[in-house]
């Protein structure tokens, strides 16, 4: 044979040749599964793998968490921690993210917000920035943060902007934002008849502010007791005038934030209505339930029909089928956390300037307030 000819089945091993093997006769042994009894990782194993006495450590700190035993919880995640190796990344990210859940229950917010942030710098595909986001959502709505909670929210829906719950979430926080954010703006303005001056401060100071309901400065909030009659007149006029113009602008704000709201309920319905024909069973009941108690919520509002439509269009323009089914069975995007940090909006005016700008430039598209004379309520 001719040098470089091809031996056919010279790829495939020898064993691919062999005759089977006979099957013996008679009832097949029986196969008998390892069982472990409850809680089996409280007994003393003896062994010397580190691995396995670390993962049986970590079996104890999630019973302990199941049972709402959260010091003794930490103190196990803890104390792997300390002897993870370098390469136990996997591992490392679950015990660093029971570590932080324990101390959100233990009411230390600090500790565990620094951890999430540290998990979410270290994240470098898609699943880990998402499990992260949500651990961040968790600590903050324990704090009762609204502000830090819709933003964890907008971060989760740029991630997933198909995903209904999560809108369903933002839109409830936003009806809980505007009371908030009245009751906190009332709290700091409250004038007092007395020989000291008057002053008010102005809240919600900062880059973290989403809506920043307008205060009484305190150069325009001193007036003198010791006045004349004339003097005081016109303090009082002026006083007035000013808490008239504080309250038409915290009205334009609860009018604004019922306006997101009610855009994130919209947006949840088309998602929810687009995914009923794909339901059963439970999920289709749960999908029906939500879709009545958000068409409840909506009455509230009180909106006019087109008012409703307009949301609609603008809230549903990306809602394809396609797109859908791709967000449902995209792949895990691994890249680095450059690329991951693109993913998310930096901030909330971002976020809402995408999602709500519309709306609102139809509606006032000279002052983009809403506290005019505009016809969106019946």
């Amino acid at each position: 044979m001719e040098t470089g000819c091809w031996l056919v089945g010279c790829e495939f091993e020898d064993s691919v040749f062999e005759e089977g093997r006979q099957r013996r006769a008679g009832p097949p042994a029986s196969y008998c599964a390892k069982r472990c009894e409850p809680q089996w990782f409280y007994e003393e194993t003896g062994s010397s793998d580190n691995v396995e006495a670390l993962t049986i450590k970590k079996f104890r700190g999630d019973l302990a968490y199941r049972r709402q035993e959260y010091q003794e919880a930490l103190q196990e995640y803890s104390s792997i921690s300390e002897e993870l190796s370098l390469t136990s990344f996997a591992m490392k990210r679950d015990v660093q993210e029971g570590q932080a859940r324990c101390l959100t229950h233990l009411g230390r917010h600090a500790e565990a917000l620094e951890i999430a942030t540290n998990l979410e710098n270290k994240a470098t595909n898609t699943d880990h920035l998402t499990t992260v986001l949500y651990l961040q959502l968790a600590i903050c709505s324990s704090l009762q943060n609204l502000e830090k909670t819709i933003f964890c929210l907008q971060k989760l829906i740029s991630l997933h902007p198909f995903n209904p719950w999560n809108w369903g979430k933002l839109a409830e926080a936003y009806l809980n934002l505007g009371p908030a954010l009245l009751a906190s703006s009332q709290k700091r303005n409250n004038f007092t008849s007395s020989d000291k001056t008057i002053k008010s401060s102005s809240p919600h100071s900062g880059k973290d502010c989403f809506l920043c309901i307008p205060e009484i400065s305190p150069e325009s909030s001193k007036f003198s007791m010791d006045a004349s009659s004339s003097d005081s007149q016109q303090n009082e006029k002026a006083l007035k005038n000013t808490q008239n113009s504080v309250s038409e602008k915290r009205e334009a704000v609860l009018i604004e934030t019922q306006i997101k709201a009610c855009a994130a309920f919209v947006r949840t319905r088309l998602l929810l209505q687009l995914a009923q024909s794909q339901q059963t069973s439970f999920a289709l009941e749960r999908n029906l339930k939500t879709q009545q108690e958000i068409e409840d919520k909506m009455k509230a509002f009180r909106f006019k029909e087109e008012t409703l439509l307009l949301i609609s269009e603008v809230m549903g323009e990306d809602i394809v089928p396609e797109k859908i089914k791709d967000e449902v069975h995209t792949e895990v995007k691994c890249v680095g956390s450059a690329a991951l940090t693109a993913l998310v909006t930096a901030s909330s005016k971002e976020f809402e300037d995408k999602w709500f700008k519309k709306i609102k430039d139809h509606f006032c598209p000279v002052e983009n307030q809403f506290h005019t004379e505009i016809q969106i309520l019946a």
